[in-house]
């Protein structure tokens, strides 16, 4: 009898669809080739984009910098904790209209990098146009597993329910999040005080995750890929727009294809939108403009649930 690698099979279980799109996608590092059957490096370097875009440290830094300047500029409400760790904090920039809609942008980092202040600077989009944004911060694993990450998220989510009003935020919340934010904006979306989403570049199947450098610090279990992958889940009737970059690694491609399918198929409110062109930072980094396509579409979002 022939023996069966357990978690290969997992991920090649939990991922048909994505080995099928990344044999069909002609890039180099995944041509033709059954997820499950890759090499570790071929697995990691699907989901690495900061290898995959060369210049994303620089990317990177500038918004640490302009978020720097911009939490300079708007010190009232930094740090406000919802929990007892260190990073359970939220960052809230109200509008001066306390009926105008809010921002709530989860960040992004694999669920084990970055944090809340290095995106500050996402707020101006918004902003401009006389929104609030608000940002809460996370345990990173190791420290924390994904289900704990998850949980934080929703507690974050019980305490601005319950503050935004002192805050003077009292207008529909709509939740976003890039990359592995992206994921956790998808799986709160069913939050009572959630009124839509707007999810960039997220991972919504986190059966291949287990069989990469990723799961390092993560370490997945089997119910945590069953019950946190957000395409294994009901979907949630709310109206979600679901962006990618089109120059992004084709299982991120995927993974917004797929789910927005997924939602499809329940006859669920929301748009696929792909930013032509954009990588996996350029696309995010399109929210800082007040009128850019992705900022627009957040104000056509509020319009539509208005």
């Amino acid at each position: 009898m022939v023996a069966i690698d357990r978690r290969a099979f997992v991920a090649a279980s939990g991922s048909a669809l994505i080995a099928s799109d990344l044999a069909r996608a002609e890039t180099p590092a995944v041509d033709k080739t059954v997820w499950a059957m890759m090499s570790h490096a071929a697995r990691d370097a699907a989901y690495n984009n900061g290898t995959a875009v060369a210049d994303s440290t620089q990317i990177v830094d500038r918004w640490v910098a302009a978020s720097t300047a911009f939490r300079a500029q708007h010190p009232k409400h930094l740090d406000l904790a919802y929990g007892p760790g260190e990073r359970n904090k939220w960052d809230v920039f109200p509008s001066d209209n306390p009926k105008a809609p809010c921002l709530v942008f989860i960040h992004g980092g694999y669920w084990q990098a970055r944090n809340r202040e290095h995106f500050s600077c996402f707020a101006e989009g918004v902003l401009a146009h006389g929104w609030s944004c608000a940002m809460p911060g996370y345990t990173l694993a190791p420290a924390a597993t994904l289900t704990q990450i998850a949980g934080e998220i929703r507690s974050a989510l019980d305490w601005f329910g319950a503050q935004a009003g002192a805050l003077g935020i009292e207008g529909p919340i709509i939740l976003s999040g890039w990359s592995a934010g992206g994921h956790l904006a998808a799986l709160a979306l069913d939050h009572p005080i959630v009124k839509a989403g707007y999810a960039v570049s997220g991972i919504y199947e986190l059966g291949p995750i287990r069989d990469t450098y990723l799961n390092e610090k993560l370490k997945l279990s089997d119910e945590e890929i069953v019950t946190l992958s957000p395409l294994r889940l009901p979907s949630v009737d709310k109206r979600l727009v679901i962006a990618y970059g089109t120059a992004e690694l084709p299982v991120l491609i995927h993974n917004s294809r797929g789910f927005h399918a997924y939602r499809a198929r329940s006859h669920h409110a929301g748009g696929l939108f792909p930013l032509p062109h954009a990588n996996h930072y350029s696309g995010i980094e399109q929210l800082r403009s007040p009128d850019s396509l992705p900022t627009r579409t957040l104000l056509r979002l509020a319009e539509d649930i208005a």
